[in-house]
């Protein structure tokens, strides 16, 4: 280095007390303990700041030295981590942020449109130390964006959360859910040589955090049953090799992250814990397991019936769905139903080449038909997430001109014809006060409550889970692999193995570079998230989709370019589009080889099968509801074509 000044004399001003905090805030062990914690890691960020200002990053030696005051930066993250991503999870991305630029896809863009937000931090730093041409400003620059944002854990309207025990329990549940699908995948983590060691520093705070909040709070403690757990769960860490690719994620959550989460459940009924953080918008409080297919809300599957809970009523609304579903008497020839594509036989999609036809029974239609199943787990729809509810996305399909081709008036106009339906619907406008009239939205709730009911069943994976079944060696290892060599985890999110990861109010879309070939001769022209939302991250991005029930619902892909698993995982392992030499300058997958074996790669696809729902399938209705146009009761039950 050009001037005397090291990294130790550099960490030394971690001793520093940085933040002035109010002066009404508690100061129990608790609080102090979160005060500690967060100053650590503001004093970490300044030194690790002085460090680059007097480096030269032509130097090896120098940037050594900057990677060291990284990680060393990183363990401080990661030991106030369980405050940081909840209580200011908008900051903590420039903290920590996993990339550049990213397209805001949460929850809330159902009530505002989506915005740009750049990342900085610890990780964005840490892949730009290894880049060839370094340019010392931009590192300074991801730095400085971190430090900055560090008061707003300063901040009474954060440091108030502290007076309470309501905050804790939250804050926990999103750390074990975490625990479950980010700490152990490299999601976050651009070393993954680092990953498990950041688990256990991590494992360690949260340890102390946990004995400074009982002292704190007597009144609301973490159980001693919790306690004995989560120290078991410390010394399994601790035995575990330190690499990821052969950590045992499968026993980690099955044995101690999810019966953890059981008790933390509990503990949060049994003390009334409430939220005030919209961080909480989609978990469920009584999910007792991360597995339970109620942990989170998606979509709401009921529409204008969300308030029914008669159960006489709620089967009506299924059987009109039912019989609407099969009718094609909501297309624009009467020839084509919901289910001529998404076809109950091969688990809601479409089984048959790339695409369906379209409704001219002449071209293909430009996207491959994806499964209805566990569709209510996501909050936006479609593979560009151009719909925000189910219902829009019902409406939207039966008026396009390529899929069903009707309009609204004469989709109304034709089911009210049926007096099967009308009768139906009138009876049930006593459940929807804020609509007095039979309207779509009607016809478009008793649909998607009807389909999403098959969203509801389980696999051999999920019981294995909960303690209820055995699960093949095969697809544990395949499991294994998925959550840390074959980096599928950091995409596919635990539980539902889709885009949306805890706290569960976003959706990931990805660019993979899938190609119009299987020859690889060009890239899907398919613009994908661009449509909805211009922008170059955006150009080819498609929302990440659930691998649930896989193995039955090929083609793959939104083109459904690829027939097999294998040919899907092969992809993968090839590094994408890019990974096959096409040029995809915003790929978001990394066009590295994973150089997965022929026996991982089996093993990857015994995982992916034990993820096939036990799904307990209906038979068509015997015929549709009687029209008094003569010309309606032609129509055959699930269209023609």
């Amino acid at each position: 280095m050009n001037r005397k000044i090291t990294l130790f004399a550099l960490i030394a001003l971690s001793a520093v007390f940085l933040f002035s905090f109010n002066n009404s805030s508690p100061t129990n062990a608790y609080t102090l303990t979160y005060y500690r914690y967060v100053n650590a890691l503001t004093a970490g960020e300044e030194a690790l700041q002085e460090l680059i200002r007097h480096s030269d990053l032509d130097k090896e030696a120098d940037v050594r030295q900057i990677g060291a005051a990284i990680q060393l930066c990183r363990s401080r993250m990661k030991a106030a981590d369980f405050w940081l991503r909840y209580l200011e999870p908008i900051s903590y991305k420039k903290i920590n942020g996993p990339l550049p630029v990213e397209w805001e896809t949460e929850v809330f863009e159902k009530f505002e449109k989506p915005y740009k937000r750049d990342g900085a931090g610890l990780t964005l730093a840490a892949q730009y130390l290894e880049e060839t041409d370094k340019n010392k400003d931009i590192l300074a620059r991801l730095v400085a964006e971190a430090i900055a944002i560090m008061p707003v854990y300063g901040a009474d309207s954060i440091t108030r959360n502290l007076r309470d025990h309501h905050h804790f329990f939250l804050c926990n549940r999103l750390f074990l859910l975490n625990l479950a699908a980010l700490y152990t995948t490299g999601f976050e983590c651009p070393d993954t040589a680092a990953i498990i060691p950041e688990l256990g520093t991590m494992l360690e705070a949260t340890d102390s955090i946990y004995l400074a909040f009982n002292e704190s709070y007597p009144a609301t403690p973490l159980t001693d049953e919790y306690l004995r757990l989560y120290r078991d769960l410390k010394a399994f860490v601790h035995r575990q090799p330190r690499s990821y690719s052969v950590f045992d994620h499968f026993t980690f959550i099955r044995d101690y992250v999810n019966p953890l989460y059981r008790l933390s459940q509990q503990m949060i009924l049994r003390y009334r814990v409430a939220s005030r953080s919209m961080v909480d918008y989609s978990l469920n409080k009584a999910a007792a397991s991360i597995f339970d297919k109620a942990v989170y809300n998606g979509s709401n599957a009921k529409g204008l019936f969300l308030r029914v809970k008669d159960t006489a009523v709620l089967n009506e609304i299924d059987r009109v769905g039912k019989l609407l579903f099969y009718d094609p008497i909501l297309s624009g020839n009467n020839l084509r139903s919901c289910a001529s594509c998404h076809k109950p036989t091969e688990y809601f999609a479409d089984g048959q080449g790339q695409a369906n036809l379209q409704f001219n029974r002449k071209e293909l239609l430009p996207r491959n038909t994806p499964s209805l199943i566990n569709a209510p787990f996501n909050h936006l729809l479609m593979l560009d997430g151009s719909h925000i509810t189910l219902q829009n996305q019902t409406l939207a399909v039966m008026t396009n001109p390529l899929e069903m081709g009707s309009d609204e008036q004469k989709i109304l106009e034709k089911v009210l014809s049926c007096a099967d339906y009308k009768k139906a619907f009138t009876r049930l406008l006593a459940y929807t006060p804020q609509e007095p009239e039979i309207t779509l939205e009607h016809i478009s709730s008793a649909i998607t409550m009807y389909y999403s009911k098959f969203s509801r069943y389980y696999a051999p994976f999920d019981e294995a889970m909960d303690g209820g079944k055995a699960l093949p060696a095969d697809a544990i290892a395949g499991f294994n692999l998925f959550m840390s060599k074959a980096q599928c985890a950091t995409c596919h999110f635990v539980p539902q193995f889709n885009g949306v990861k805890p706290p569960f109010v976003s959706s990931e879309f990805e660019v993979l570079g899938v190609p119009a070939d299987t020859a690889y001769r060009q890239l899907s022209p398919d613009p994908g998230r661009y449509k909805v939302n211009p922008a170059k991250e955006t150009l080819n991005a498609f929302r990440t989709g659930s691998i649930r029930n896989a193995t039955h619902t090929a083609p793959y892909m939104h083109n459904g370019i690829f027939r097999t698993m294998k040919e899907v995982v092969d992809f993968y392992d090839a590094g994408g589009g890019a990974g096959k030499g096409l040029q995809v300058g915003n790929q978001t997958l990394s066009s590295d080889q994973l150089h997965l074996s022929p026996q991982e790669k089996e093993n990857l696809i015994a995982f992916i099968k034990s993820l096939d729902e036990q799904v307990v399938f209906e038979a068509p209705p015997a015929k549709l509801p009687r029209s008094r146009n003569p010309a309606l009761n032609r129509r055959k039950v699930g269209g023609e074509y």
